[in-house]
């Protein structure tokens, strides 16, 4: 959920400056990327995973600050319950041997911060919803003791002005009232990150939510939710509906939501996106920087509270210059480490390969289909039938085995990745293609076998988590 701030409570010549200097820094911005003063840098990639602790009941464990404190890890951070952390590795170059050295990185720090859960008598879980999660857990007590998540909840049901109603129709129907922001922290994910040369920033972008269908169902894992069987990832409506406020001018319930697929491609530039966040969504967070414009703080913190599927994100080189990267937020956490880097392997190659064409002119799909097809996936999973390029509909499954496996191994191999690192990784992907399972066919199948057993379907979970065999693999 982002960087720290120092005020809790804000007065309305709080929001007045901040919408100052964000209209000063969007302009910058502006200027910066007409005039190609942005970082042309070479591909980097990254990610961060968000986890729960767990206690031996499997019941989520609200000791983040305890965790935290003692790990005492570079890599590591709180979420907004007190029963999630994040764990991020360090950015590396998007060529060669990448996704082998993420994987040892990933293995490293994910053992780390196991061993040491296991030292406080607990267990760290990476899993898209928790299924012994119970609505009674997500109140503001179990909130991370940060002024963000405070003033987070207070202007988003300021906003709102009234309860979060969450209606989630999927197998079973879900409809409950909440009266606070953590019905978020029910939603863990796996979040990549790019960083692009400005030249195709836009493409990349466009491209990023044309894969997104895809990316969510081969990585669904959130089926369950408070005992129901929503969505194969039910993290989609659950995020969306628990952040339900919009924009301007009393449209909470109008087209634009802080939670969303977005509004449409960037046509010409990614610039599109920020001039959006600035126009089209009030102010959260007005928390004053004495920084320098070119630090574009209060840019960046207005675009941290609006949280696109896929959202672009400015950052900076080693050596000052600034930088796009998009950030992927569609894939759940887990199941294993080695299913996560596949995932990565698969959506930085069709990534890649869908840029390139979009940049020639091609891979055209109209914005409202690649969304339609998103929340599709969302829902059906690989079962769901979407509309491709050329307009003929498949299921989703088919033509990731036949047109998206083959075009990712074409991205990867444009980007310089190691045959090896190739193969092996979206090796992991057909496989689930093969078996027809991703972590949530296999929740799915466990409950269908164990009706209720929800604690028990966590604890084999974490079982088969930590052998580290890919979910495509898993038995029963």
């Amino acid at each position: 959920m982002g960087q720290e701030i120092h005020a809790a409570i804000y007065q309305d010549a709080d929001f007045q400056r901040f919408r100052k200097r964000l209209s000063a820094e969007t302009e910058l911005l502006g200027r910066l990327i007409n005039s190609r003063a942005c970082s042309e840098a070479e591909p980097v990639a990254g990610f961060e995973i968000e986890a729960w602790l767990l206690d031996d009941y499997m019941r989520p464990a609200p000791m983040n600050q305890d965790y935290l404190h003692s790990f005492a890890h570079p890599m590591a951070g709180p979420e907004l319950a007190k029963f999630n952390i994040e764990l991020n590795t360090p950015p590396l170059a998007l060529t060669g041997e990448v996704f082998s050295r993420m994987h040892q990185d990933l293995q490293n720090t994910w053992q780390q911060a196991e061993q040491h859960a296991r030292q406080l008598d607990l267990h760290l879980l990476a899993i898209g919803t928790l299924p012994t999660l119970q609505q009674s857990d997500l109140h503001l007590g179990n909130m991370s003791d940060m002024n963000r998540y405070r003033a987070l909840n207070q202007q988003i049901l300021r906003c709102r002005g009234r309860p979060i109603v969450l209606d989630i129709c999927g197998h079973e129907h879900l409809k409950i009232e909440h009266h606070d922001v953590m019905l978020e922290a029910a939603t863990t994910s796996f979040q990549l990150h790019i960083q692009c040369p400005l030249s195709i920033a836009h493409h990349v972008y466009n491209a990023a939510i044309i894969a997104s269908a895809a990316m969510v169902a081969l990585a669904a894992n959130a089926p369950f939710l408070f005992g129901k069987d929503l969505w194969a990832e039910t993290r989609i409506p659950l995020f969306e509906q628990a952040i339900a406020t919009g924009g301007y001018a009393g449209a909470a319930d109008g087209p634009l939501h802080r939670v969303s697929f977005g509004s449409d491609f960037a046509r010409h530039s990614i610039l599109e996106c920020f001039v959006e966040n600035q126009q089209h969504f009030p102010v959260l967070l007005p928390e004053y920087f004495d920084d320098a414009p070119e630090a574009f703080q209060h840019l960046r913190l207005h675009n941290g509270t609006i949280w696109r599927w896929n959202r672009p994100l400015v950052g900076f080189d080693a050596d000052g210059t600034p930088h796009i990267r998009i950030e992927h937020r569609t894939p759940a956490a887990g199941p294993t480490v080695l299913d996560m880097i596949a995932n990565a392997a698969f959506y930085y190659g069709l990534v890649k390969n869908l840029a390139d064409e979009r940049q020639a002119g091609g891979a055209e799909l109209s914005f409202a289909q690649a969304k339609d097809n998103f929340y599709q996936a969302a829902r059906h999973g690989l079962d769901s039938h979407v509309v491709w390029f050329g307009e003929h509909k498949l299921r989703l499954a088919v033509l990731i085995e036949q047109e998206l496996v083959p075009r990712a191994v074409q991205g990867l191999q444009a980007l310089g990745i190691c045959t090896a690192d190739c193969e092996n990784y979206l090796d992991v992907i057909r496989q689930r293609l093969a078996n027809q399972q991703t972590g949530s066919h296999w929740q799915r199948r466990f409950i269908k076998e164990n009706p209720g057993e929800f604690a028990e379907l966590t604890r084999v979970y974490l079982q088969r988590q930590r052998s580290e065999e890919a979910v495509a693999g898993w038995g029963i």
